[in-house]
């Protein structure tokens, strides 16, 4: 069983609006770095990535100075500092979208940083603008914690299950289109169009991600009663939803991809070998269907021999 604190409970339902809320302000902060950070190929230049009081996206070169936004899950503030000592800190209960974008955007004038971004958010069905977005106000700081401790533990396994690849394989970090923690590993090969078609996200931006074949992994608050971590594969090769799947994962027909509850792993006796046994499977499902080269795999009891 795992530990309470480690591997917290946390119900999708109970906090809806809390993390409703804290996804639109990932996306302002995830749009501002990717205004200003150089572009890397599938859109890794915008992601977050998970650090140990929160999110952060890490330092963005502004000139000859670097600038970093950090939401800190702790103490609740979210912080947005540059090299040359500049810092300014918003705390983030009892604050709407509009307010908060409003802060963030005279923090950065205050610490003479210039940038523009599109003011709305991406791949959600109703998209308010932010400074219109009132909706959105709830922050509970334990749910938010909760939540960041998930994605501790989620990080921490994805980055052992990366470790098992020498082929071209993405960071891990966390996409805010989606509100959800990625790793994608890749066969080399270029891959079909991707069609698009997710909501207010032009169909260019899926192409440009799924420009080659891949298979990929992560977690997210959905998918099961507490989030779940999936895995699915771009494009999914014949067989694919047949493959064989360790205690406690499926393959959802709705989203097209293998998932494992959250509290699936939470519970289980082992929850990190639970997690990678999943993404093992899932990627054999891939790998082996579609002809990836084997010797991109490396065995997981030669990973740290190699080092």
């Amino acid at each position: 069983m795992a530990d309470d604190a480690a591997w917290p409970s946390l119900a999708v339902q109970s906090w809806t609006p809390t993390r409703d809320t804290l996804h639109m302000w990932t996306q302002i902060v995830g749009k501002i770095r990717m205004a200003l950070a150089a572009p890397v190929n599938h859109w890794w230049h915008v992601t977050l990535r998970v650090d140990a009081r929160g999110l952060t996206t890490g330092a963005i070169p502004i000139g000859s100075r670097l600038l970093e936004i950090a939401f800190d899950f702790l103490d609740h503030v979210l912080l947005v500092r540059t090299s040359d000592g500049g810092k300014v800190s918003i705390p983030l209960p009892g604050r709407s979208v509009a307010q908060l974008y409003a802060e963030v955007f005279d923090a950065l004038r205050h610490l003479d940083v210039e940038v523009v971004i599109h003011p709305s958010p991406n791949e959600v069905e109703v998209a308010i603008p932010f400074a219109d977005d009132t909706v959105h106000s709830t922050y509970v700081p334990e749910q938010a914690t909760a939540f960041w401790r998930q994605l501790i533990q989620a990080d921490r396994v994805l980055q052992r299950f990366r470790s098992e690849f020498r082929g071209k394989v993405s960071p891990v970090h966390f996409f805010w289109g989606a509100m959800d923690l990625a790793v994608t590993r890749f066969s080399g090969r270029t891959a079909p169009p991707h069609p698009g078609g997710a909501p207010n996200c032009p169909d260019s931006v899926m192409r440009e991600g799924y420009s080659h074949e891949l298979s990929s992994a992560g977690f997210w608050p959905g998918g099961g009663s507490e989030g779940a971590f999936y895995s699915y594969a771009y494009p999914a090769p014949d067989g694919y939803a047949e493959a064989e799947l360790p205690p406690g994962a499926s393959f959802s027909e709705e989203y097209g991809e293998f998932l494992l509850p959250y509290e699936a792993a939470r519970a289980s006796a082992d929850p990190d070998a639970t997690v990678l046994a999943f993404l093992r499977a899932t990627y054999a499902a891939a790998a082996q269907r579609a002809d990836w080269p084997p010797e991109l795999l490396i065995p997981p009891h030669h990973v740290r021999s190699e080092r």
